[in-house]
């Protein structure tokens, strides 16, 4: 298999995104599995290098052809965004909000045209893409509109869980009406597709939760289970998909993560999922978006702004998330060949 190339967008150059990078760069010899880069600025990262070892360099990169491979040796694309009066760590600002799209929107594009295999993203906040006039909330919206792909979904993950969300960053009176027949089964297809291409499952079995209390209790609770989740199962099953449920919230993640009766969770709404799996994994979280024609993964963590500049941020979920990307690249590789 050709040499991999992964490349790491810098997030918010106000938030941990440098550090964390930095920290990798130290802790781990990346090289050793593939070219690795930082599309980001020079300012930022020379910053964190500083806090974070004085072991570390950074080497501003002209081609791909001049990649150092040299352990704790930063390979670094600078976009040149940010001017040192633009820099303020802990602070969102429209400049460095706008530096973080660029930064995005040139990984993307690298990995459309097939120059890169993967991009990893340290963490953006919405607000600094709001000042900056980027209307999209995240990185997901933003992958899925400059790839052209409609049907997308979130899976965050550890070691110990997989968890697909049907609705994100939706407020709780909002979810009921979110959730239809059509959406459940569509991510139903989504997550076996990434289970088996991405993550080399060949039988995926995959848990869906009910929304309500007892996973609604025969309609005693509410009836989205008898009428939207229920269905939705059911024509995944004819289509050839091992989806079970819905199983209540409660009960569902305990025979998952002790008995390994599944190997993902199709949860209802945002902490229905994520809790138990940041109770399991907080600082190993990944977030890998599913449906795009590009490999994408992140850490499972925001910008932190509270502690960006200290050098108190753990590198961990950010190096699970470049091992994940790595594995699903192989995984895709070994399908096509």
């Amino acid at each position: 298999m050709k040499r991999l190339k992964i490349a790491i967008t810098m997030g918010d150059p106000a938030g941990i995104g440098p550090e964390i990078i930095a920290k990798m760069y130290l802790n781990y010899d990346l090289y050793k599995v593939a070219d690795v880069f930082v599309i980001g600025d020079l300012f930022p990262m020379l910053s964190a290098q500083r806090r974070i070892s004085s072991k570390l360099s950074i080497r501003p990169m002209s081609s791909f052809s001049k990649l150092s491979r040299v352990k704790n040796t930063i390979n670094l694309m600078d976009m040149k965004a940010l001017a040192l009066k633009d820099f303020s760590i802990g602070e969102a600002t429209a400049t460095q909000g706008k530096a973080s799209f660029e930064y995005i929107k040139t990984a993307i594009k690298l990995a459309v045209d097939g120059d890169i295999d993967a991009i990893v993203t340290a963490p953006i906040t919405k607000y600094a893409l709001h000042m900056a006039g980027v209307k999209y909330p995240g990185h997901t919206e933003m992958l899925s509109s400059f790839t052209k792909t409609k049907k997308y979904a979130m899976l965050l993950m550890s070691d110990k869980l997989k968890v697909v969300l049907a609705t994100i960053h939706t407020g709780i009176k909002n979810v009921p009406g979110k959730l239809t027949p059509k959406g459940i089964f569509d991510l139903l297809v989504l997550t076996d597709k990434a289970l088996r291409k991405d993550f080399g499952i060949s039988k995926p079995s995959i848990a869906v939760c009910g929304l309500n209390p007892h996973a609604g209790e025969a309609g005693a609770f509410g009836n989205e289970e008898i009428k939207i989740i229920k269905p939705a199962i059911a024509k995944a099953v004819k289509a050839g998909i091992n989806a079970q449920g819905p199983y209540s919230g409660d009960t569902i993640f305990q025979k998952v993560i002790h008995s390994k009766s599944h190997d993902a969770v199709v949860a209802m709404y945002h902490d229905q999922g994520l809790i138990p799996l940041k109770l399991l994994s907080f600082e190993t979280g990944v977030n890998v978006t599913l449906g795009l024609p590009i490999v994408r993964t992140s850490p499972d963590h925001g910008t932190a702004y509270d502690i960006a500049g200290t050098a108190k941020a753990s590198e961990k979920s950010i190096y699970a998330a470049f091992k994940t990307a790595i594995e699903i690249v192989k995984n895709r590789k070994r399908k096509i060949e």
